[in-house]
């Protein structure tokens, strides 16, 4: 058999299509692997993505302490609780993991963070859930609580760990420190107060945990972990000290519980520094709980108002600057017709009669004021104001300062102006104005902050005694305070007295501008305030009080507790003038931590102080007063020993402060009605404390 070859013609346009598809693949793949990036895609970047893992370091947020190093604010840890519902996570039936018993869970979860015994069923009933969680009472637990939680060892009951900002003094100076809040995404950022202020500095910055992993997410064995380390936040320290500030805070709990009012601050500032050491407001909020919070503005530096006849002060002192006065000369009293207008005194227009200039500030004349504006002038009043600093922010290192508005023009407007109407001040304002007077004529700059501490121990901020100009002389201010001591010693306002030292000041009382225009007419519609400066020989500190819409007819309310809050922060100092041999009654505290309790109870019952100590441990963990306080003898001195059996003290007799700084101590709220001191409690004497407690007490003469 003969075979045949069989030819078969391929077409050439068929060949060179193979060839050049040949070549394009050949092409194509060797750009994929030579090149960086293909068709817009970086391809090891999109490789790495793939399979790398990123991690946040969160920075630690940095604390907020008073003065003497006391936190006031820190970041501690928080737990979220969670139910597993999902009977999936159980692996022995004899050990579940789920969650078994839904009533009695329910029932524990609200005898241990307060849900409603329904509501906590309701979500454990929940269909098709692998976990619950409990909203707001589930969150921001503390460690304690978990363990409490941990130790009923309630199946299917987990908790996932996070941080939150603790404040453990509660309301204690609540708008100077401010609040902050964990965001979504795991920071806490800082809304109000020194927290927003400094967030950027509290916050530090967060570092980053990278590695690689594989399809299912797991860390690859050999893989490289990049870590970029945390830095964390800094920590600042305030200029409050925490006793005035105590003192303060009663204060302002005092006449807030036995007076309406729409707010009130008291502001205690360093006479010769400008530092704030003090500042209490009512209302205030505890920022553990931001339910409590009413206004978001601090009042020292963001609530305007009209003055009144404090801004006298400033307005006779312009008059003397400028050679304008004669203390003297007299004017006729009660009423003064200004162009449309009448300008009237404050009994009602009847005024003293012909008085002189020096008797017409002691009485708080409003016609001496106008005489002595319609010598002034618009500009050089003007002028003065601003260089004191109204009309302009401080600059205090808090959020949200105003600048207040001083603007007249009209012979009436300027009358006013110079007893206080018509122009619109902050607290902050008046303490920088104020501190004039006990600085030659120059006024400071006031600060609350000391320092600002970096994690690594770098002092990057310093606070300090800042001139910000002169405005008097020497002379006129010595003037000054002369005629502020005849307004509390030789005056009408002669309730203004402290008994432990000579405090000179100037009380102001002004009409509320109406948001419709002029000014209310009810009978409360007053803002009333005060300035003071103590000791008048050597003046270490000055006050300053406003109160709008106190429900009471006088400011007589105000100055029975602004005396005795003065009292209290002169013996606490040892300022004391009106006593004999003040210095050998005074004992200076000792740093009592982690010394055992009976040698230092014997040593303190010597020096003739009252000890209560907190519970039966041997050894103290906490105590207050703080190391180097001074405290008059039969002062109280509080020991926290290391061990939490604390049994309930008599407190028949105690004052509001030292309840206050009792039950904090103790851990537990406390609630008060009336004013004085204690005359019955709700937890009786010897009871054992516990943190569910809430202590409530009845004050009285």
């Amino acid at each position: 058999m003969i075979s045949r070859r069989v030819t078969v013609k391929i077409p050439k346009i068929l060949i060179f299509i193979v060839a050049f598809l040949f070549v394009a693949i050949i092409g194509k793949l060797a750009y994929v692997s030579l090149s960086n990036t293909v068709d817009g895609v970086n391809l090891h970047e999109f490789a790495s993505n793939r399979n790398t893992k990123s991690e946040v370091i969160y920075a630690k947020r940095g604390n907020i302490y008073d003065k003497d190093g006391n936190p006031l604010a820190q970041t501690v840890n928080s737990y979220k609780i969670i139910a597993i519902l999902s009977s999936s996570r159980t692996t022995d039936p004899k050990h579940p993991q789920h969650v078994v018993d839904k009533e009695g869970t329910a029932k524990m979860l609200n005898e241990m963070i307060g849900i409603p015994y329904e509501t906590a069923y309701k979500i454990l009933n929940t269909e098709g859930r692998y976990q619950v969680e409990f909203g707001p009472y589930g969150s921001g637990l503390t460690e304690s609580l978990k363990n409490k939680i941990e130790a009923l060892e309630m199946p299917g009951i987990i908790f996932d760990a996070g941080q939150k900002r603790d404040y453990s003094m509660g309301a204690f100076a609540s708008y100077i420190i401010g609040y902050a809040k964990v965001k979504e995404d795991g920071n806490i950022n800082g809304e109000l107060g020194l927290e927003s202020y400094y967030n950027k500095e509290l916050s530090g910055t967060n570092g980053k945990k990278t590695y690689e992993t594989d399809a299912y997410g797991y860390t690859l064995p050999s893989a490289k972990v990049v870590t970029t380390e945390a830095k964390d936040g800094a920590n600042i320290y305030l200029t409050i000290d925490q006793k005035i500030q105590m003192f303060a805070e009663t204060l302002t709990s005092d006449l807030a519980t036995n007076y309406n009012m729409d707010w009130m601050i008291f502001s205690v500032m360093d006479a010769k520094t400008g530092a704030i050491v003090a500042s209490s407001t009512y209302p205030n909020f505890n920022p553990n709980d931001l339910n409590t919070i009413t206004k978001y503005e601090n009042p020292l530096v963001s609530n305007q108002y009209e003055p009144g006849s404090v801004m006298k002060i400033f307005s006779w002192a312009t008059a003397i600057e400028e050679g304008l006065y004669d203390g003297n000369e007299t004017f006729l009293s009660g009423k003064k017709v200004v162009g449309d207008a009448t300008i009237k005194d404050h009994n009602r227009g009847q005024g003293w009669g012909n008085i002189s200039f020096d008797t017409g500030f002691i009485y708080s004349s409003n016609v001496g004021a106008s005489y002595l504006a319609d010598r002034i002038g618009v500009e050089t009043l003007t002028n003065y104001y601003k260089k004191l600093g109204f009309s302009e922010k401080t600059g205090i290192e808090l959020a949200g300062e105003l600048k207040g508005t001083v603007n007249f023009k009209y012979p009436v407007e300027l009358d006013n102006a110079a007893f206080g109407q018509g122009v619109a001040v902050t607290p902050i304002q008046m303490l920088q104005a104020l501190s004039a007077l006990t600085n030659d004529g120059t006024i400071l700059k006031p600060y609350v902050v000391d320092k600002i501490v970096s994690s690594d121990g770098n002092i990057i901020y310093d606070g300090k005694r800042t001139e910000v100009t002169k405005v008097y002389s020497k002379e006129t201010m010595d003037y000054m305070r002369k005629l502020m001591h005849g307004v509390v010693y030789d005056g009408t306002s002669k309730y203004w007295h402290p008994t432990k030292t000579v405090m000179i000041g100037k009380t102001g009382t002004a009409q509320i501008a109406s948001d419709k225009g002029g000014y209310l007419d009810g009978k409360y519609d007053y803002m009333r305030s005060f300035a003071g400066i103590f000791p008048e020989d050597d003046p270490k500190y000055i006050v300053y009080i406003a109160v709008k819409q106190l429900e009471a007819t006088s400011a007589t309310p105000i100055g029975n507790v602004l005396t005795k809050a003065v009292d209290d922060i002169v013996a606490y100092l040892g300022l004391q003038e009106s006593e004999v041999n003040i210095a050998d009654k005074t004992v200076i505290i000792d740093n009592y931590m982690s010394l055992e309790v009976l040698p230092v109870v014997e040593d303190l019952k010597n020096k003739k102080l009252n000890v209560y100590t907190l519970g039966s441990g041997k050894y103290i963990t906490n105590q207050y007063p703080l190391n180097k306080s001074k405290v008059l003898e039969n002062s109280k001195v509080f020991l926290v020993s290391n061990s939490s059996d604390y049994l309930m003290a008599d407190l028949t007799g105690w004052s509001l402060n030292e309840v206050m700084t009792y039950a904090n101590l103790l851990k537990i709220p406390i609630s008060t009605d009336g004013y004085g001191y204690v005359t019955t409690q709700s937890i009786p004497a010897g009871t054992l404390v516990t943190p569910d407690m809430n202590l409530v007490v009845t004050l009285g003469k």
